[in-house]
């Protein structure tokens, strides 16, 4: 199948592979009957359109607010890090953002979906699915795919929670940006026919909480109840949410005052999980939960949510196995060192054993984790949460439907179970009620 060339019918096409699925569609599914509800992603991602910015900022900053730029660009892959050549003459015509002192290619990790083989080089805006960032198109590919609702997080020029912002200079500028994309995410794609279908997720400017706090508040007037955040900003070279200065702390509670989810995709720190830097990249990417595990152990150790027990987190393509022995070893390291703070390093001073927080603050999100359903007990079946990842490689587009009856018959979940990690949790989670899903 040529790149980027996705057929009329999804259902129809016999010759694709579905990244990350294990499912391929000229095999015929031997299916139980298990009733799979319209499911809801808590999980997927929208590619900026590249007049994003221009559209909305003064003509003033058109020089030097995010654009793209179409130019040839050569890709290297080199002790575990991706490295790009702009205007190469020997290279493939890709698009390239720009925006102050950034240059950043568009790759096709970041619209994966239709590329065969999959590899990171450049890619233009013409060669991928239209749905990775027309509405009209999203849409019929969520009908497609069997899937009622989706949160979109950003995805090549902000990176996850909006660090390309917190990295430029210029902060009136960068609060624009963080401004502008807002309004395009709640009043253009997840407005009109997007309504109660594409779920508002919106950024802060992470330099400054209490500028952060106003635009929670204000997103929250619009509309939006859900915020893109760092897993470990520490990485970031902001503070960590342990930090004495509590820097952190009007942000949460504009969330908690809000009802704001705040939303951590692996990746968001910037840095991911390696071993060596001549590891391969499927070494990062098999251990990339280990992001998530670290702060779900920070969220909660820091005491955070005994200050704001309103507070809830979700850990986006975190997945969830690993859940169960790090409650058990936060529980038993609990019990040891109690208030035995010493210097103040050792301690854990909680009133409540580590594993109370978890029901109604900490949510995991899986898209195929057969380990960890089958240890829901230890977790929790309410604070589990299902996702598509479209349009990225680990994406089950288009075969979501089969997968997520695989997994859940693998796991032997009953009804009431299905419903809840496909639909009725991320309701919760998120109080769709207000985007007109109540059930």
């Amino acid at each position: 199948m040529p790149s980027g060339v996705w057929p009329e019918s999804a259902s129809n096409n016999k010759a694709f592979t579905s990244f990350g699925s294990g499912l391929e569609t000229d095999r015929r599914y031997a299916l139980p009957m298990v009733e799979i509800p319209r499911i809801i992603s808590v999980d997927d991602h929208v590619v900026e359109p590249p007049d994003l910015w221009i559209e909305r900022l003064p003509r003033k900053y058109h020089d030097r607010c995010p654009r793209v730029e179409r130019d040839k660009a050569t890709f290297h892959f080199e002790g575990g890090v991706f490295s790009y050549e702009k205007g190469a003459p020997d290279g493939t015509w890709g698009d390239w953002w720009l925006y102050d002192d950034l240059i950043y290619p568009f790759p096709k990790l970041s619209a994966a979906i239709g590329f065969e083989p999959l590899t990171n080089t450049p890619v233009t805006f013409d060669e991928i699915l239209p749905g990775c960032w027309k509405q009209k198109e999203r849409l019929v590919d969520m009908d497609a795919n069997h899937v009622d609702a989706s949160i979109c997080f950003p995805n090549v020029l902000p990176r996850f929670c909006g660090q390309a912002f917190h990295e430029r200079e210029d902060k009136e500028l960068a609060l624009l940006c963080v401004k502008a994309y807002n309004d395009w995410m709640i009043d253009d794609w997840c407005a009109g026919d997007g309504k109660g279908r594409l779920i508002p997720l919106t950024i802060i400017p992470l330099w400054d909480s209490q500028l952060a706090a106003e635009e929670i508040h204000r997103c929250a007037d619009k509309g939006s109840f859900a915020v893109a955040f760092s897993e470990n900003p520490y990485h970031l070279g902001l503070p960590s949410i342990h930090h004495p200065s509590k820097f952190w702390e009007p942000f949460f509670a504009a969330c908690e005052e809000t009802g704001t989810v705040v939303n951590m995709h692996i990746g968001s720190s910037s840095k991911m999980p390696s071993t060596s830097p001549d590891s391969p990249f499927a070494v990062s990417s098999t251990i990339t939960f280990s992001n998530a595990m670290g702060s779900m152990c920070d969220y909660i150790l820091s005491g955070v949510f005994e200050r704001f027990p309103g507070l809830r987190v979700a850990y986006s393509e975190g997945q969830v196995g690993w859940m169960p022995y790090v409650i058990e070893r936060m529980d038993k390291l609990w019990e040891e060192r109690i208030n035995d703070d010493g210097d103040g390093d050792f301690g854990v001073n909680l009133p409540n054993p580590p594993s109370t927080y978890i029901p109604g603050h900490v949510w995991g999100c899986m898209f195929d984790d057969a380990v960890g359903l089958r240890n829901r007990d230890l977790i929790g079946m309410d604070q589990i949460t299902f996702e598509v990842d479209y349009p990225h490689a680990d994406s089950t587009f288009p075969h979501t439907k089969e997968v997520a009856t695989r997994i859940v018959t693998e796991a032997g979940l009953d009804d009431e179970e299905i419903y809840k990690l496909l639909r009725g949790n991320a309701i919760e989670l998120y109080n769709l009620e207000k985007y007109g899903i109540a059930a």
